[in-house]
């Protein structure tokens, strides 16, 4: 599987030359106009936007406002965060091939902005990023400092050693949790109430590995060091315990498989229903 050596995530995604520039751009024109047509945002718009001079600075700007507390004020957050992101492009890539992912999957997301402004599960992804890059460094304390406030704000409880690609949607967001050793790769799409946890104490490898191109539905709980096949479809509520195989759909308690999935990337298509083909 390959393998990032500065930031340990799972692999980039196909289209990481994408121009972040034009990206960028993008972003600020839409927020130039946001701002004179809701002159009551115009002050979160130009302090973490319109001020700003390129995306690393910018979503530095957005997080540190986010995660500031009495134990580091957004002054202090802010050089940190915007010296990670300056300096690791591809984790700027990530980053932004997660925005793209939201723009194209979820309906509710009406421009490129609102990721960074709306949805806390790109916000949740973004932050775990910075705090796998600090676990990888070895600074330790301070990557699980990140989590901890991340769980508290966003509801998103990622630990910083778990390896996650890019182009994730984590829709809604709300109480998903992905332990230490889980493996995510590119292209997935997990719902709110999403567990990818272990089944006991053992240390070790105790997490799924999630191929690319699955789709885990809402509520869905996935244990143990089992592997979830590429393109697999997770039906919202299961608990899987045991393996899946490629383009298959399983669901239940526990989950057994339903059918093939008849898509080759259901992350992409986000069709959540049942209905699929024979096994």
């Amino acid at each position: 599987m390959p393998n990032n050596s500065s930031t340990n995530t799972v692999s980039l995604c196909e289209s990481k030359q994408q121009d972040l520039n034009a990206l960028w751009s993008t972003i600020k024109a839409e927020a130039t106009e946001l701002a004179e047509k809701e002159p009551q945002l115009s002050r979160l718009l130009t302090e973490v936007i319109i001020s700003k001079d390129n995306l690393a600075s910018s979503l530095s700007a957005r997080l540190a406002r986010k995660l500031a507390r009495e134990d580091m004020s957004k002054e202090e957050i802010y050089p940190l965060l915007n010296t990670i992101l300056s300096e690791n492009e591809n984790l700027l890539m990530n980053a932004a091939s997660d925005m793209t992912a939201i723009c194209t999957r979820d309906p509710a997301c009406q421009s490129i902005l609102d990721p960074m402004l709306f949805f806390k599960g790109f916000m949740a992804i973004t932050t775990y990023r910075v705090s796998h890059y600090l676990w990888a460094m070895n600074r330790r304390a301070l990557a699980s400092y990140f989590q901890s406030i991340s769980s508290e704000i966003f509801g998103v409880d990622i630990h910083p050693g778990a390896r996650i690609g890019c182009g994730i949607l984590l829709d809604h967001a709300t109480s998903i949790v992905v332990g230490e050793t889980a493996i995510i790769e590119d292209n997935v799409s997990i719902l709110h109430e999403v567990t990818l946890g272990g089944t006991g104490k053992q240390k070790g490898a105790r997490h799924p590995i999630v191929r690319s191109g699955v789709l885990i539905g809402a509520g869905a709980k996935i244990l143990g060091r089992v592997e979830i096949g590429r393109g697999a479809k997770i039906g919202a509520g299961s608990v899987v315990l045991s393996d899946v195989l490629a383009h298959t759909t399983v669901a239940g308690v526990p989950a057994v498989a339903v059918g093939d999935t008849g898509e080759d990337s259901p992350a992409l298509e986000m069709n959540q229903s049942l209905e699929c083909g024979q096994i």
